[in-house]
């Protein structure tokens, strides 16, 4: 037995990359796209990953980024992995991962059929992260803090290991990870006092909620 891993998302503070790491989560998440309140430049973000060194694998989150954009953050944050949120085709993840770092693909989730989507991914990519899929007029396909169906990933088995995320919160994870068999969850939402406000205590208690498996 083992316990569900976590990835804190959307970090902008010092203090709640520390609170983080001092709770046990296996990964921290930087979102680098202007429409988010989480927005932080990978320059930014750097002295928050240097942070997590040797105690939490850190991952850039992006939507369809440009070279220069991925160069960037190659080079200025130079997380372990890379979160794909946009249109990134197969090919691109593919060519993403030759460069050396990780890649999680996210896929958005409102009906069971939405799970073949990861089929063409499944060998160019570290893991998948299933997420509500976003209204049609969102201004961003992630991190809305909603959940969807949890029933739809009941029993579902994949080579790829996989995060469950949307709409996840202290009071709810536990009921998350027995309705699904996640062992990966990611929250940003739902550990915050304000769209884009970590606090301290919701992450604490989010970590502290999370159940063996």
């Amino acid at each position: 037995m083992g316990r569900v891993e976590a990835k804190i998302c959307g970090l902008k503070e010092p203090q709640h990359v520390l609170d983080a790491l001092t709770h046990g989560a296996a990964f921290v998440g930087f979102v680098t796209f202007p429409n988010s309140p989480r927005h932080i430049l990978p320059s930014d973000a750097r002295p928050l990953a240097a942070l997590a060194m040797g105690g939490a694998q850190t991952v850039s989150v992006l939507v369809d980024p440009d070279d220069a954009l991925i160069e960037q953050v190659l080079t200025d944050l130079a997380p372990d992995f890379l979160q794909l949120q946009g249109g990134e085709s197969p090919e691109r993840c593919a060519h993403l991962r030759a460069r050396g770092v990780g890649i999680i693909r996210a896929i958005g989730v409102a009906e069971p059929a939405d799970l073949e989507k990861v089929k063409p991914y499944a060998g160019c990519v570290d893991y998948f992260l299933f997420d509500a899929k976003a209204p049609k007029k969102a201004n961003r396909p992630g991190g809305l803090g909603q959940p969807f169906d949890w029933d739809i990933l009941q029993g579902y088995r994949a080579e790829v290991p996989w995060f469950l995320s949307g709409g996840l919160s202290p009071d709810n994870v536990a009921e998350a990870v027995a309705r699904t068999g996640a062992r990966l969850v990611d929250v940003s939402s739902g550990v915050e006092r304000a769209p884009g406000l970590k606090d301290s205590g919701r992450i604490k208690r989010f970590l502290d909620a999370l159940p063996a498996h």
